[in-house]
Formats: C-alpha cells, structure tokens, sequence
C-alpha cells in the first residue's frame, strides 16, 4: 500500500468516526431505519453456514477458539444500498470506553459489506446481506454500527456482542429463590469466583459481575457485592441474602409456526394469501398469570428463520404480516406489546398492541419473515415513570427452564479499558 493511499485510509476512518460520534449513539441493540429487518448476529459454529439453528445461540465468543461472529438483515427496500460496518469497544457498563481503534482491531476498523442476495420468488422482495465480523484484540463488550455508505450519518443498525478469554474461574448454580414469599415464582443464582494464578489489587471491588437471563439485556443484574473472600484460597463468594440476586423466573415462552403458508402449523389460526402479501393469524392467546405453571419447550424467547419449501431461510422465506390476539378486558393506565428477541426486546410502536372493542381483545400486526418465533405478552404504565411487568399477563414461577450468563470484567493494571476475564452459561429446570 503506497503512502497515498494510506492516508486516504486513515482520513476515511476518521471521517467515518467523526460522523458516527456526532450522533452520540447508544451502545443498545437496535434498527434504526425501518426498511431494514430480521437482523442477526451469532457465531458461525457449524460447517453449514445456512443452519436456522445457529441464530438460537448469543453473540458472545471466545477470542481462544477460531470462531467468528456472523451478521445476517435483510433490506425491504429492494434496491441495492452500500453498508459500511464499524466496532466500537465498550466498557462494562456498555459506555464508550477511551481506547483507540488500533488499540483492539488488527486492521483498519471500517468494512464494506458486500456479500448479498436477491430474495427468491416472494411476494415481498428484499436483498439478503451477509457479513463476517472482524477478530478483535482484546476480550470485552463491542457495539458493531452498521451505517450508510452515501450518508455516512445515516446509521442502519447497532448490535452488542462480546469477546471474552477465561483467565478467572467461575461456579455457578441457579435454585428457587431462599425467600419464602417468592420460592415458587422466583429464582436465585449463586456464584463463586476462583481468580488463583490471576493478578488482582482488590478482588472485593476490581471484578464487575453481570447475570443475564435468556440472553435479554432487559434481565440483568449488576453491582453485586462479595460476601466472603478468601484471601488464601483466592476465592470470592457470591451468596446473598439481601436477594439482589434473585429474578423473576417467568414463564415459558408461546411460539407459533409460519414455515410455510400452504397449511396452518403449529398455533396459526389461519392464513390469507393475498395478492402482494401473506396474512397469518395466530391463535387467540389467554393470560397465564393465574393457574398453574404447564412445562412446555421453548427458544428462550429467540426465533428462528427457516423456510419449508425450500429449505433456505435465507433468501426464500417471505414476510408476512402476522397477526397477534391477546383476549382480555381493557386495561385502563397501561400499554400493552408483544414482545420477543424479534423486536430486540424493546417496546416501541412497531409491537404495541391496540385494544379492539369488538372482539373484546388487544390485537398487534408485525411484518415478521417466516420461521418460527417465541414471544410473549408485556404490559407497561402510562403514568408517572413508566413500570414495566411481565407477570402481570404471563405469570412468574420458579420452574421455569431459564439460561444464564455469568460475565466477570476486570481492568487489569495499567490497563485503560474493562476486560471479560470469564463467562459462563448456566442452565435451570434443564430437561433435555
């Protein structure tokens, strides 16, 4: 590379950085422009890049393994449009952290995204793009920004995932919570971490835990402090009493089935095939807060893009408008969504539902591609500071099957950012 061309390199990352601090984005997952949809981000762990089931599992990777981290989203404006990818590091608490670009990439961080396909034979076209995340240097928490190359203060997308190295070791174990009022709907996680061969100045106060539920960013607890360390065994104890580490544990997602439109799968209603676009009904849905809890499998709230016919989720699959109906009497200070990983956990417009005097029910339509899909039912007040409940429809029980993420960050000395020195999943009421 001549000198010239370095220094168009360098002034093009700086412009692109520029545009990109000048609109202060947040480090949170979300689609910024609505004509882009169905974003995914996971780790390329099987050999056939095309299996649906791969976007079941996070994006958190080892930097020890040879695993990359995959983006997939679909463009419904049907035209061609250039995309630029960009990583920002972050700290622990997700906020920019001050260290330069080199200091964390292995190349110049600003990426053409050009591997693309035109979808097949659906009523709604759409462009499919593809892209393979750079390696990064340094264990932590990233933001990948994904932006228009013609209007580079166009963002399209942001996304979080993860790096981590295990230099710490964690033991952790999910149980019912000790509390007697809350055993049957809530449920506790307890943790040690062995930190022995790892050098550390206060070990009580230098390692920042996380625990997420179901990979939701939603669900997470943070500022735990230790409640015994073990100077000579170089072992801390996360065993409170105080509860801080206790979570609702829910309920087992719904799903439905929208594989194919030529016969109604599994909790579809029915199915208009029109002209320009497919219509699917799910089934009338009844709240599940009061009963008992009914074991079921589940995603965890994630979806998985597939399509019958032809096997090729990908570019195959159609989107269609997807009509949701939760039967209950109208709730007077309270916005009611449904809600999933397909909509980033966020609730927005896009899946607030409205209440139909009619049929006596609140009802949503979300253009979703075809696959199959988790969600469940949320309610949040309208009043005051907004509180948002998740039991008030569906319920909370404390045999719920859960997933778990144990995230240990330290700043090692004289470094300038947080670190993911350890990460661990843990499962509950686990039955296959």
């Amino acid at each position: 590379m001549t000198v010239f061309q370095r220094v168009l390199s360098i002034l093009f990352v700086w412009m692109s950085t520029t545009a990109l601090h000048a609109q202060q984005l947040q480090a949170i997952d979300r689609i910024y422009d609505p004509k882009v949809q169905t974003v995914l981000l996971f780790p390329q762990v099987s050999a056939n890049p095309n299996d649906p089931s791969l976007a079941l599992n996070p994006p958190v990777i080892s930097l020890d393994e040879q695993i990359a981290l995959q983006l997939e989203f679909d463009d419904l404006t049907a035209d061609y449009r250039s995309f630029r990818a960009r990583l920002v590091h972050c700290n622990a608490d997700w906020q920019k952290s001050v260290l330069n670009d080199i200091e964390f990439t292995y190349e110049y961080n600003d990426n053409p995204i050009t591997d693309y396909q035109v979808s097949l034979n659906t009523k709604i076209p759409y462009y499919h793009y593809r892209f393979t995340l750079p390696r990064v240097k340094l264990p932590g928490n990233y933001l990948l920004v994904i932006y228009d190359e013609r209007n580079r203060n166009n963002t399209i997308l942001t996304r979080r995932f993860c790096t981590y190295q295990n230099r710490v070791a964690i033991a952790a174990s999910v149980r019912f919570s000790t509390d007697p009022s809350r055993q049957f709907s809530d449920q506790q996680i307890d943790l040690a971490i062995n930190y022995k061969g790892y050098q550390v100045i206060s070990p009580q106060d230098d390692f920042k835990v996380v625990i997420r539920q179901n990979y939701r960013d939603d669900r997470v607890i943070r500022g735990l402090r230790p409640t015994n360390v073990q100077a000579f065994d170089q072992v801390i104890e996360y065993r409170l009493i105080d509860l801080s580490n206790t979570m609702p544990g829910g309920n087992e997602f719904r799903f439905f089935d929208t594989r194919t439109v030529l016969s109604r799968a599994n909790y579809i209603e029915r199915i208009d095939r029109n002209a320009d676009h497919n219509v699917a009904y799910v089934q009338v849905d009844q709240p599940r807060s009061r009963g008992p809890y009914i074991q079921s499998d589940d995603f965890n709230g994630f979806f998985v893009i597939d399509h019958r016919e032809t096997g090729n989720g990908q570019t195959g699959a159609d989107y269609i408008e997807t009509v949701f109906t939760l039967r209950i009497p109208e709730a007077p200070g309270v916005n009611v969504y449904v809600n999933g990983a397909f909509n980033f956990w966020e609730l927005n417009d896009r899946n607030r539902m409205s209440f139909d005097s009619v049929l006596g029910a609140y009802r949503a339509s979300i253009l979703l591609k075809q696959g199959v899909y988790n969600y469940d039912y949320i309610v949040q007040t309208t009043t005051g500071q907004p509180k948002v409940d998740e039991n008030y429809i569906e319920g909370s029980f404390s045999s719920t099957e859960n997933d778990y993420e144990v995230f240990v960050y330290h700043r090692p000395p004289a470094s300038r950012a947080d670190q993911l020195v350890s990460y661990q999943k843990v499962g509950v009421n686990k039955r296959k």
